[in-house]
């Protein structure tokens, strides 16, 4: 149960990553969620390809906002 708990709160940070249009939130918001991927991958939890997998694909989200809200 205790596992459960942190894979899913890992989940919802993710989730609200992702769904963040505002590029300060995300900047404050991805090295909380960097930091709990790796947690869960040094106990276990998911796989360590997995973290590396999501920490590259929510920091280009990010990135692609920074570049999007430098266009406009």
């Amino acid at each position: 149960m205790h596992n459960k708990y942190y894979a899913k709160t890992a989940r919802n940070a993710i989730k609200k990553l992702r769904n963040t249009e505002n590029t300060k939130e995300a900047k404050d918001l991805l090295p909380k969620v960097v930091s709990m991927l790796d947690k869960l991958a040094k106990r276990n939890i998911i796989h360590s390809n997995k973290a590396a997998n999501l920490k590259s694909k929510l920091t280009r989200h990010v990135n692609t906002l920074f570049v999007d809200s430098s266009l406009t």
